[in-house]
């Protein structure tokens, strides 16, 4: 009986000896997958375009002072047919064109105001807006300004309140050839590095787009823009 006993008791231990040997064999090649999965490298691809504006924001605008609020507000309308009669013959249609309500300033009524030193009580201000897509046409326009300094309206000069803008509207059309361009290049930028290391480059393990991003090329030319985008991925590396 005891013999027996003895046999079954050698049999289990050689059954785990061996159980526990397989065992740390898939233990050990797990580990090694998995360290190999964890073999990465992230790499960005800029993809970079400068395209011409296509819509121009242009707002003109002009004061006038009088001493008289009827006369003011009659000098006011009359330079606004002034000023829709340059553009007008300048090419511009009335869909493009729109007048804002003007502002008007009462200077004897603010509280600071030295009444002895005011030479003109009332002040006012307009503007005439062009909203069009003749960009072009607009660049030509705003050089014939003194047209208008000529027959005495006074032009204000721009400032970050009344400046021009020049805007890129047609982003979705650009955004497909972009995006492969900025993953074509992150993807050499991989395989040059995969190279470098004695390695392959494998599957993406994950993908970041950034956004797209437009501004002026520069001050000077803001009716050119600089079109950007980034894109991020993070490829396996395998041996």
């Amino acid at each position: 009986m005891q013999e027996s006993r003895k046999a079954e008791a050698l049999i289990l231990g050689v059954a785990i000896c061996i159980g526990l040997i397989f065992l740390g064999y898939f233990f050990s090649t797990g580990i090694v997958k998995i360290k190999q999965l964890d073999r990465t490298v992230v790499v960005k691809g800029l993809a970079e375009r400068e395209v011409p504006a296509d819509i121009a924001i242009w707002p003109i605008t002009y004061n006038v002072a009088d001493n008289d609020l009827i006369s003011l507000f009659e000098k006011i309308e009359t330079q606004n047919t002034m000023v829709m009669r340059f553009l007008k013959s300048n090419g511009f249609s009335d869909q493009e064109i729109s007048v804002s309500a003007p502002s008007i300033i009462d200077k004897q009524a603010q509280s600071y105001a030295n009444s002895d030193r005011i030479r003109f009580r009332y002040s006012g201000r307009s503007t005439i807006t062009v909203y069009t897509k003749k960009v072009d046409l607009v660049r030509k326009t705003m050089k014939k300004l003194v047209e208008l300094g000529r027959q005495g309206i006074v032009i204000k000069g721009e400032d970050y309140d009344n400046k021009t803008e020049f805007l890129f509207t047609r982003l979705n059309e650009i955004k497909p050839a972009m995006i492969e361009e900025a993953t074509k290049k992150a993807r050499e930028v991989a395989q040059k590095f995969a190279k470098d290391s004695n390695s392959k480059l494998g599957k993406i393990k994950r993908a970041r787009q950034g956004q797209f991003s437009i501004r002026d090329r520069d001050m000077n030319t803001p009716f050119i823009k600089k079109v950007r985008v980034v894109s991020t991925l993070e490829y396996y590396l395998v041996d």
